[in-house]
């Protein structure tokens, strides 16, 4: 399958899907400042990617921007107080869960700074990769505010201790010390999105279907009892035991040839 980006493009992302894979670039200005017309924009190219079954892999990356993503234009809060869960908190927060929930694998490719609700837009990708000499952060706390879904992403990626030291001082951390603690995946020396691409060639020539099971699970870690997630294993395990893709794997495997997974 091939979907041309021009017909899901707009002024502020770029969507490209390209058979078994698909790269979302923002495109809002040198910064890539996280607007409530960002947000529209990113929801938007979310459900269109949930709606191509043949996706594999994603890629969400800063394109030809000097950042990632900068954060949130703090101009649109001098407008904002007890109507802030209405005009932004919520809306940002399912935008998020929306990229969070999506089915298959998704990267962050960090080229530039990703501070404040950019960071927070990386750490709802499943795996990130950064280059060696970016900023990353929540400095939200300089100015009295607050990361949200940073603060419960960052805690449950790097545990309590260390996430907390970010949030209360706001200093940002290096790739390489992202990466000893686990925040990020891969520190690239030259482009995070070539890096990125790389692994999400290896990503989708694996089983597409036990992928997203294992992302599920993964995430059932965390928000289930161990009991309740193993019985969702179990399932899982079976979906995966009943699909062609597995006896497709193990028949390529005594073949001595590359596996063609179909994705049932």
């Amino acid at each position: 399958m091939k979907t041309s980006a021009q017909e899901i493009s707009s002024e502020l992302v770029k969507l490209d899907i390209a058979d078994d894979r698909a790269e979302l670039a923002l495109c809002n200005g040198p910064l890539n400042l996280v607007t409530r017309e960002l947000l529209r924009a990113l929801n938007a190219s979310f459900a269109r990617i949930d709606e191509v079954a043949t996706i594999r892999c994603v890629i969400v990356h800063g394109g030809s921007a000097r950042a990632f993503c900068a954060g949130s234009d703090i101009r649109e809060f001098a407008h904002l107080r007890d109507d802030a869960s209405e005009h932004k908190i919520l809306f940002e927060d399912m935008v998020l869960r929306r990229l969070a929930s999506l089915p298959m694998p998704t990267i962050a490719a960090i080229d530039g700074p990703a501070l404040g609700g950019g960071f927070e837009l990386a750490l709802a990708c499943d795996l990130r990769v950064a280059r060696q000499d970016v900023q990353l952060g929540l400095p939200e706390c300089r100015l009295g505010g607050l990361a949200g879904n940073g603060s419960l992403r960052l805690a449950r990626l790097i545990g309590p201790g260390r996430a907390k030291e970010l949030l209360f001082t706001g200093e940002p951390i290096s790739p390489e010390q992202a990466l000893a603690w686990g925040i990020v995946n891969r520190v690239t020396t030259g482009s995070a999105l070539n890096g990125a691409r790389e692994l999400a060639a290896t990503i989708v020539q694996r089983g597409p279907l036990s992928n997203r099971l294992a992302k599920r699970l993964v995430d059932a870690a965390h928000d289930m009892p161990l009991d309740a997630g193993l019985s969702l294993s179990s399932a899982a395990q079976q979906k995966v035991f009943s699909s062609d893709d597995l006896h497709e794997g193990v028949a390529a495997f005594f073949a001595k040839r590359a596996a063609v997974f179909a994705g049932r």
